[in-house]
This record gives C-alpha cells, sequence and structure tokens, in this order.
C-alpha cells in the first residue's frame, strides 16, 4: 500500500448510513409522540357547589360577597368560614342577590 491510499478516506458502507438515518427518524418520531400525548392530558380540580351567591349586610355598613354554603350558623352566631380563615359575621343580614 502506497502513502497515498493509507491517508485517502475509506468509503462508508451505505447500510451504516441508512441504519443512522432510520434510528434518527424512528427517535424523532417517538420523541414527537411523546410530546404530544403529554399535551392531551389535563387534570382538573372538581368542582364545588358553593351554594347561591349572597351579599351580608354588616351592621358597620361594609358588605360581604360571598356564597351560601360558606355561611355557618353556631350558637347563635354567624360566620364565614373559608379555605383558610374564619371571620366573625354576627349581627349581618343576608340578601340573596346575585352578585358579579
Amino acid at each position: 500500500m502506497t502513502r497515498s491510499e493509507l491517508h485517502m478516506e475509506k468509503p462508508k458502507s451505505k447500510f451504516m448510513l441508512v441504519s443512522i438515518v432510520l434510528l434518527g427518524c424512528l427517535a424523532a418520531v417517538f420523541t414527537a409522540l411523546y410530546f404530544y400525548s403529554q399535551s392531551l392530558i389535563t387534570i382538573e380540580a372538581p368542582k364545588k357547589e358553593l351554594g347561591e351567591k349572597i351579599i351580608i349586610q354588616l351592621p358597620s355598613g361594609k358588605s360581604v360577597f360571598t356564597y351560601e354554603n360558606l355561611i355557618v350558623e353556631e350558637e347563635g352566631k354567624l360566620f364565614y368560614k373559608g379555605e383558610r380563615n374564619t371571620l366573625d359575621l354576627t349581627g349581618g343580614t343576608i340578601v340573596y342577590e346575585d352578585w358579579e
């Protein structure tokens, strides 16, 4: 073998080139299908039935806008019980109005 033959690049087989291209296309298809299927999955919280919309007129003249099922009457006192807090609304009058 001569020196020029040693430094010349050997031709690669077509089978190797075709297999690399097919594997790349297959990987791209699987990746695209994975992200597409992830975008289809949605998790929704269950809807809570909070009752009618009401307004509570407090003796100070202020108003509290809330839902009927969040108001609790215990021992003659009126309380608002939300997820994180409890308010004493004693002395307030409940007005059944639809507010926006």
